[in-house]
């Protein structure tokens, strides 16, 4: 790859790329995560922990009854009857054992199924509440990377995990009480490795978190960088940039590859090691426990049984270490993925509403705007100062060059933003002092790049307004001129259109928006170049229809279009975030200022075309 390709990617990358979040492992930040399961500490939970006592209780008795009872007292005595009495103590012991590993298994699984849909659940509803200021830093791939694999990479702790860390610590403690209880000088012989194990663990559990979240990381640039080539096909094909693109996606594919390797890589060094470990184990058992078997019992020595018993916990001794291994791994991997949706949990809305918040019901729709001050950034101011009036029931037309601040007063009078400085009022009401939900569900706003939603013509343009009727959503259709060309469709009102309406032309996705803006019955419309994917035939209509349903309703209308907003009640002129004039159309042209030359310059080009 040139020099000149890797600039464009790291240039791209900038916009792309989630930060490392460099915070110590904690248990304060998993105990968080483990009040997922809180609602469920009465039932599931308890039913779980018991079925894995009862398991782990039978595979601690059954090493100590068939070395100390089977072997040196039945085997030894020659005793047939306790022999099969035993034996079949025993096989009913491992019936119980089978049970409530299968009842444990069952629960744990409809345990960690509900966790994962409560805190996706949460974390999605969460993040609807936020405001547009989280959504424009971050790409719609790496949101959809918290709230799928990030949540799915908690899976198995949940499942499995939780249940069997407490499980295999349990067994750990009972078989090295056990141990000690048998023959503490052939316990303390075989368990000397242990320090040494725990010292080494020690030392790699930061660089093996760290890779983990680095692959959390490298996740979330692939699906932002396929999350951005699907919504952009047309683009990288208008353009011929297939090759390009593929090239950045092997770079973006190749990190991820790079990350996941040099995770498994690390995390794979523990299980060896344990293997030897356990091999170690072995070794110290078989060479000092024959020299106990040989001293016997009467000169500081063991029974052939304990020795046996000592085979038994030995082998079930590494095996829930080597799980424990493992079951760390997941810990780290979990803890990247909490670290990351816990980000999204603590991120709070910029928007925020008070808790004295009043509902402002029944709206009038006069608008003010009072010495208004706002930056997107700290950088550039994108409004100075800016004092209006918008009267209840104007029509008002908002103009300038783009970047002048037309949008970001819609912005505001939705409250999408809060202003920096002043403050924007609806019927004399501060919208800081009243509830979000009361100010938007009486505003309907029609953007530029219409979003169609998955599912019927009928859905989409109820979704404002779920409990419409179907004669009201077909009558608001009919009001703006998409009854025409629903009727076309195949199937009418009930014709399935994909995300984003892939199927629409763009003045039919346009009409459509119209349509589930009105039917909503808000006191507010905003247009913003609502009209700009609209032939000139259809506008007109458009135009028509709007004189009798804004009547009684305040309308801002942004357009580039100046056509389109001849009959406004008053255009209000912005630059660089500066009203510079405002009045009706006639008045504007007679002062010969900066509405005159829009409008003198849009005609020039007609002229030209």
């Amino acid at each position: 790859m040139t020099k000149g390709k890797e600039s464009k990617h790291l240039y791209r990358f900038k916009y792309t790329q989630d930060q490392a979040i460099d915070k110590p492992f904690n248990w304060v930040q998993m105990m968080r995560l483990l009040q997922y399961v809180k609602p469920y500490s009465k039932n599931l939970l308890p039913l779980s922990i018991a079925a894995m006592l009862v398991s782990t209780l039978i595979r601690l008795i059954v090493p100590i009854l068939i070395g100390k009872v089977v072997i040196d007292v039945a085997i030894q005595q020659k005793d047939t009857t306790l022999l099969m009495q035993l034996v079949v103590g025993i096989a009913l012991m491992y019936l119980v054992n089978y049970v409530a590993n299968a009842l444990r298994i069952r629960w744990v699984n409809i345990l960690g199924q509900n966790v994962i849909y409560d805190l996706r659940k949460h974390l999605f509803s969460h993040i609807q509440r936020l405001s547009h200021r989280f959504f424009d830093s971050r790409s719609a791939g790496s949101i959809l990377v918290r709230i799928m694999n990030d949540i799915n990479s908690l899976q198995e702790l949940f499942t499995n995990g939780i249940i069997n860390l407490l499980m295999d610590v349990i067994t750990l403690v009972g078989i090295v009480v056990i141990l000690f209880a048998l023959s503490p000088k052939l316990a303390i012989a075989i368990l000397v490795i242990l320090p040494i194990m725990f010292f080494i663990s020690t030392k790699i559990r930061k660089r093996i978190r760290r890779s983990w979240q680095q692959v959390r990381i490298q996740q979330s640039r692939l699906n932002s960088h396929l999350n951005e080539s699907i919504q952009g096909i047309r683009i990288t094909q208008s353009f011929s940039q297939e090759q390009e693109n593929t090239e950045y996606f092997d770079v973006v594919n190749q990190d991820n590859f790079e990350s996941w390797r040099n995770a498994t890589k690390k995390s794979a060094m523990f299980r060896p090691f344990v293997e030897m470990s356990n091999a170690i184990g072995t070794v110290i058992l078989i060479s000092y426990g024959a020299h106990l078997i040989i001293l016997g019992p009467e000169n500081g020595g063991i029974q052939i049984g304990t020795f046996v018993s000592f085979a038994f916990f030995l082998g079930m001794f590494w095996e829930p270490i080597s799980r424990l291994g493992q079951m760390y791994n997941q810990l780290l991997m979990a803890m990247a993925a909490s670290e990351r949706i816990f980000e999204f949990l603590d991120e709070e809305p910029n928007v925020e509403e008070k808790q004295s918040a009043s509902e402002l019901k029944d709206i009038k729709g006069k608008v003010m705007f009072e010495q208004v001050q706002f930056a997107y950034d700290q950088d550039r101011l994108a409004l100075h100062d800016v004092s209006l009036e918008m009267q209840q029931g104007q029509t008002v037309a908002l103009v300038g060059h783009t970047g002048s601040g037309k949008s970001t007063i819609a912005n505001l009078i939705c409250r999408f933003y809060d202003p920096t400085k002043g403050s924007v009022k609806i019927d004399g009401y501060d919208l800081r002092d009243v509830t979000l939900n009361s100010v938007r569900q009486q505003i309907s706003v029609v953007l530029q790049d219409t979003f169609i939603f998955s599912g019927t013509i009928m859905e989409n343009i109820r979704f404002g307004r779920p409990e419409a009727t179907e004669e009201e959503v077909k009558e608001a259709a009919k009001v703006v001129g998409a009854d025409d060309f629903i009727q076309r469709l195949a199937y009418g009102y009930e014709t399935e259109v994909e995300e984003r309406g892939s199927v629409l032309s763009a003045g039919e996705r346009q009409l459509l928006s119209f349509a589930r803006a009105l039917l909503a019955n808000p006191k507010i419309i905003i247009l913003d170049e609502a009209t700009s994917s609209i032939d000139t035939e259809t506008e007109v209509k458009i135009q028509q229809a709007l004189k009798k349903l804004l009547k009684g309703r305040t309308a801002i209308i942004i357009a580039h279009r100046l056509s389109t907003i001849r009959e406004a009640d008053n255009i209000i002129v912005l630059e660089k975030g500066r009203i510079l004039e405002q009045g009706k159309h006639e008045e504007l042209m007679k002062l010969q200022g900066a509405y005159f030359r829009l409008v003198q310059t849009q005609f020039n080009m007609l002229d030209a075309i």
